[in-house]
């Protein structure tokens, strides 16, 4: 097991503020607790900030984020939430369209860490959402912080190239 410390990549460093929203269900409430945990002291050492907002659920997630990147100011979000296999199908339905969300969400330029633990039993989300332990929560902070960090190396502001704010208004006049 990775712990966590033991990062792929290290964390990228900025030089302008970077906010984090961290979306998460307290559906099971002590391992919410412990992937926050875990989540803010990664955003700590990269010196963002944050928001969190607490859903009912995983599938509440995704909308969250979507709102909050309409709505919100923020440069990454970070998806938490756990979901235990039940005796019904309704685990495959929230593993599967909760993920899916996301990662449409990412394919339209969010910058998303997902920390849904997907997991047969409470002992294995014991152990994944622990930070002194595989640290999922740290981990999809992390993978969010990456992903800012890359949004900001490519962004079209930076490189006064492309289509700017400035150039798609420009059909409007003062006169």
């Amino acid at each position: 097991m990775a712990g966590p410390t033991h990062h792929i990549m290290p964390l990228p460093q900025f030089d302008k503020p970077v906010k984090i929203l961290i979306a998460a269900s307290p559906y099971y409430k002590d391992i919410s607790d412990h992937q926050i945990a875990g989540a803010l002291a990664e955003i700590a050492k990269a010196g963002a900030s944050h928001e969190i907002v607490h859903v009912p659920g995983a599938l509440e997630i995704p909308t969250a984020i979507g709102i909050a990147a309409r709505m919100g100011d923020f440069d990454g979000y970070v998806a938490l939430g756990c979901v235990i296999r039940g005796e019904t199908t309704h685990y495959d339905t929230v593993c599967n369209d909760s993920s899916r969300a996301l990662q449409l969400l990412g394919l339209q330029g969010l910058c998303i860490g997902n920390g849904i633990l997907t997991v047969e039993n409470y002992a294995q989300a014991v152990v994944r959402a622990d930070a002194a332990q595989m640290n999922k929560g740290g981990g999809a902070a992390a993978a969010a912080l990456h992903l800012v960090a890359l949004a900001r190396k490519w962004g079209k502001a930076e490189k006064g190239v492309g289509f700017t704010r400035d150039i798609l208004m420009t059909g409007h006049t003062t006169a």
